[in-house]
């Protein structure tokens, strides 16, 4: 077959004389399987041959003057700066507008997002949502440049990459959430589904952000107005709190998750009456969401953190790790600290010390909550000065004895009346005086500072 210029320079024609030779070389071969006189169909395999060839030929001149930018380049072609992506650097073939006004490819932009960046690579503001406008004018302007090149732009397929979702996909997510407001059984089973999506997928997770009225659908089975006769179904709860756990953990989610008005609410509601699963859920929902202090102080001013207490104190061993996680995330704000004690977070948290229940992690959040005056009157009320000298004695805990030695500290410097216990120890055991020998150097240092006030006060004595 004879190659003219025109199949050289038009995408159109080259795509046409493909497809045309393929059709060709199949029934040729298909000439040849049937015939059984293998004698007298060497005049078509001769024919098949040729074909083979040209369309061979075909591809080659495809690949020269095709959609590889490296490759249109070395043709001699230099793609115009503004028709490149900025992440890329190639030529766009499905450009889009952030909400900053920057166009991108969409790839490209769908992937930095989808890694939980929430500004523009350009210019680095932080956007205001994450909703992408197909860029008509450009790829209009990109096609005509390709066409004047001879370059093929390919046929926009509406496929995310690897790490994305499908359109067919998405229209199912929306039919999903449109179910969340239908009868009970729909709505169960699509409250089911989304969580199982949300937990095994992340671009399913980011989906959720690019929707303003994702959230609010997701959570009307648990809206008074949506549940028959005001009562909520336990499993239906269940999927639909877990499913703000699975969103919670993508970061870009955090903010809008936490802002969402009904969210916490409904968290705190299923910390005081869900089934065992959904209140530990609930506060490991809490737990990820707090990891972004703005959230935290919105948790703390909420009320969340008395449930977050209360279900601490009842002891269920498969809610207390995220419980006391979320509590320490939350009482890293001063405020909350606050909110804690008042809350009776200090009584709790000892009694449970004192039983040997979650030590490491309720001693992390007792140091935080010692720099609270009323506190330190609790824990001397509690009993707390032996439990955590004896905690020091016990153990070998480098990050444990830190933490009791700093608590001792402040209770040291707030109330001497404790001073007589401590010295009863250092006296029958040395605890503290080996803790300054071979502690870390922070327990080291607090365990001097509480011995050199010790024997200061003894010399006082003595001279008095």
């Amino acid at each position: 077959m004879a190659r003219t210029g025109i199949i050289d320079s038009d995408p159109t024609v080259m795509a046409k004389s493909t497809e045309l030779l393929k059709k060709e070389l199949h029934r040729l071969v298909r000439s040849i399987i049937d015939d059984e006189d293998d004698y007298d169909n060497t005049q078509i395999i001769d024919q098949a041959k040729e074909t083979l060839t040209a369309l061979k030929d075909v591809r080659l001149k495809t690949n020269v003057n095709g959609v590889r930018l490296r490759t249109t380049n070395e043709a001699g072609f230099s793609c115009p700066d503004e028709f490149r992506c900025p992440l890329s650097k190639q030529l766009m073939k499905d450009p889009v507008i952030l909400a900053t006004g920057q166009t991108y490819d969409r790839p490209f932009i769908e992937k930095w997002l989808k890694t939980g960046n929430r500004t523009c690579p350009q210019t680095k503001q932080v956007l205001s949502h994450s909703i992408l406008t197909p860029n008509n004018l450009v790829r209009e302007m990109i096609a005509h440049w390709c066409k004047t090149k001879g370059i093929e732009l390919p046929n926009h397929v509406k496929i995310c990459n690897d790490e994305g979702v499908t359109e067919v996909e998405i229209e199912h997510f929306q039919t999903l959430l449109q179910k969340m407001s239908a009868p009970i059984s729909e709505q169960k089973a699509a409250a089911k589904e989304l969580r199982s999506l949300t937990k095994k997928t992340p671009s399913f997770r980011a989906l959720f952000g690019e929707s303003t009225d994702a959230i609010p659908k997701l959570l009307s089975p648990l809206t008074e107005n949506n549940s028959p006769s005001g009562s909520i179904q336990p499993d239906l709860q269940e999927d639909v709190i877990t499913t703000l756990l699975n969103l919670s953990i993508h970061d870009s989610n955090k903010k809008l998750v936490a802002e969402t008005p009904m969210v916490i609410p409904l968290l705190i509601e299923a910390l005081r009456s869900g089934i065992i699963e959904t209140r530990t859920n609930a506060a490991a929902a809490f737990f990820t969401l707090s990891a972004l202090d703005s959230n935290k102080a919105l948790i703390g001013r909420s009320g969340a953190i008395k449930p977050l207490i209360e279900l601490l104190e009842e002891g269920h061993p498969l809610a207390m790790k995220d419980v006391a996680s979320a509590l320490f995330n939350l009482c890293i704000l001063h405020d909350n600290r606050a909110r804690a004690v008042r809350d009776g977070a200090v009584s709790v948290i000892v009694k449970k010390i004192i039983d040997g229940i979650l030590v490491d992690e309720l001693l992390a959040i007792l140091a935080m909550l010692s720099n609270h005056q009323k506190a330190v009157e609790e824990m001397g009320e509690l009993g707390t000065v032996n439990c955590l000298l004896r905690i020091i004695r016990e153990g070998d805990c480098g990050r444990k004895n830190e933490n009791c030695i700093a608590i001792l500290h402040t209770i040291c410097l707030s109330d001497r009346s404790k001073w007589k216990e401590i010295r009863e120890e250092e006296k029958n055991y040395r605890t503290l005086s080996k803790l300054a020998e071979d502690g870390t150097s922070r327990a080291k240092r607090k365990a001097s500072g509480i011995l050199e006030r010790l024997r200061r006060a003894a010399n006082f004595t003595n001279t008095a």
